[in-house]
């Protein structure tokens, strides 16, 4: 069944808005959470006059129902399993916040003093290949919190720490892939594959992913250090930055970051009809690139749309690739990207400054390392 027009020209008014928004609008900038939230209620709204919708053979519900006001409800407070037991992005990072909050003092004058002690380039590099590659086993909630608090307390410029920081969230993202104890995409992935013909299990994306990812956060590390090398002497006689947050603070963070997963949980699903109609049946190559709207779309639902056992192991790397590449290119595209935007106060500009030609970048290195060899 076709879309109406109508409905499809509505869905991608909005997609276009959320994309554009942020960096044209500055109260948009300033409020993206709730900008997010009503984008996502618009969306469903438009999607919930679709009618007749199927995926599969299996009819598609779209638009408002109790089932999609519950997840948005509760999906920023069961985010991800950890060892079996539900974690939400909002308990972690108030938590985690009052902690800090409590002993600000000694935490950053150990990270203070282990700076002291090894050069911006090697902290760079630690900070970005290390947490990227134990995010998949601490998650990429708690690695991004880590991530913020270390280099807050850094002697950085504003700029070289946004550097620093949307490097590791690029390294953090791709990293958490690699087991369903890092972020929702893996465990979503692994569930939709664990029948015939894949049997996947635990450890099914490091061995299908490993050889893309690992290399990956090594180089991500590589080029911090690059970056972080030019911020060791630019950046000569900084301090860093003094604890200034106040409990409100810590609270109206965790606030914010609830409904921003929540805005993202209405999104994902009032996008439902074109994930369904259109990207689903496009080839792998072209679904590659296409998935480069994970930027702005929680890549859970993508994945969950996409990923299926009918597909070739060839496309379910392209697939997976795609979405975890471009989910660090913008503030919504992953929870790494968030937390860290909402703790710095980082602006989707200062963000895609960066991020975006290296997620280009990115996407054109890994799209010849997956599909080259497979045409030679």
């Amino acid at each position: 069944m076709a879309l109406d027009l109508g409905i499809t020209i509505g869905l991608f008014i909005i997609f276009l808005v959320v994309l554009i928004g942020p960096f044209k609008i500055k109260i948009i900038e300033q409020n993206l959470e709730v900008f997010l939230f009503i984008c996502g209620v618009a969306a469903l709204t438009i999607a919930g006059f679709v009618t007749g919708l199927e995926f599969n053979g299996v009819p598609i519900h779209t638009g408002w129902s109790l089932d999609i006001i519950k997840e948005g409800l509760t999906a920023p407070l069961r985010i991800a399993d950890v060892y079996g037991i539900p974690i939400g992005i909002v308990q972690i990072v108030l938590v985690v916040g009052l902690i800090i909050y409590m002993w600000h003092e000694p935490i950053h004058r150990g990270i203070r003093t282990m700076t002291e002690k090894l050069s911006l380039k090697v902290m760079a590099f630690i900070l970005i290949a290390v947490l990227g590659l134990i995010s998949s086993v601490i998650s990429a909630i708690l690695a991004a919190i880590i991530l913020v608090e270390m280099a807050n307390a850094m002697p950085l410029s504003r700029k070289s720490k946004i550097d620093l920081v949307v490097i590791a969230c690029f390294s953090i993202g791709l990293g958490a892939a690699l087991t369903p104890l890092g972020e929702p995409l893996s465990t979503i992935a692994i569930s939709k594959l664990s029948g015939e013909p894949y049997h996947a299990g635990f450890d099914y994306l490091i061995v299908l992913l490993g050889k893309y990812i690992i290399p990956g956060i090594i180089a991500y590390g590589i080029v911090g250090m690059f970056f972080l090398g030019k911020a060791d002497t630019k950046d000569q006689g900084l301090k860093g930055e003094d604890y200034k947050e106040t409990l409100k603070d810590v609270i109206m963070r965790a606030v914010k970051v609830y409904v921003f997963i929540m805005a993202l949980v209405f999104l994902g699903d009032g996008f439902k009809p074109l994930i369904i109609q259109y990207f689903t049946q496009v080839p792998s190559e072209a679904l590659y690139w296409v998935n480069m709207v994970s930027a702005i779309l929680d890549n859970a639902t993508l994945t969950a749309a996409e990923i299926g056992p009918s597909l070739s192991q060839l496309q379910i790397e392209a697939a997976l690739m795609g979405l975890l590449i471009a989910g660090g290119m913008l503030i919504p595209g992953n929870i790494p990207n968030i937390i860290s935007a909402g703790k710095l106060g980082i602006t989707s500009k200062e963000w895609a400054r960066l991020c975006v030609p290296l997620g280009l970048a990115t996407m054109v290195v890994y799209f010849i390392i997956i599909f080259v060899p497979s045409y030679i």
